[in-house]
């Protein structure tokens, strides 16, 4: 049984939106204090661009900052990234990642994460 399933990419034009889905497991969601949205380009390394821990306190990268919105509900365990205003560069598979044993911030490196998701593709063209 898959612990993290993400859903919602989809292609859309530059200055669109898409809302990103992750159900998860109740035991990895309830286990995880900090859940996070990671992208990961062609030939680039996998970067978290919005981290919320279990009080639902959210962190965002400074490149996504004011664009992009994440949320969950406890409810039905799952997990949201709320993109809008949507750019080229923002094009990129995202993966939902979840953890513990460390603040939980952008900053921490995708190694520090212990389950994640298969990823969904977002294409924006221009």
């Amino acid at each position: 049984q898959a612990q993290l399933v993400e859903s919602g990419g989809d292609s859309v034009q530059s200055g669109g939106s898409l809302r990103l889905s992750c159900i998860a497991s109740k035991s990895t969601y309830e286990r995880s204090v900090c859940m996070a949205w990671f992208r990961q380009a062609p030939g680039k390394e996998r970067e978290a661009v919005a981290t919320i821990d279990s009080d639902g306190r959210p962190v965002y990268a400074m490149s996504v900052k004011g664009r992009f919105s994440i949320s969950r509900d406890d409810a039905k365990v799952t997990m949201y990234l709320q993109m809008n205003n949507l750019k080229p560069e923002d094009s990129a598979m995202y993966y939902c990642a979840a953890g513990s044993g460390f603040v939980c911030l952008p900053s921490v490196s995708f190694r520090g994460y212990s389950t994640w998701g298969q990823g969904t593709q977002v294409t924006v063209s221009s």
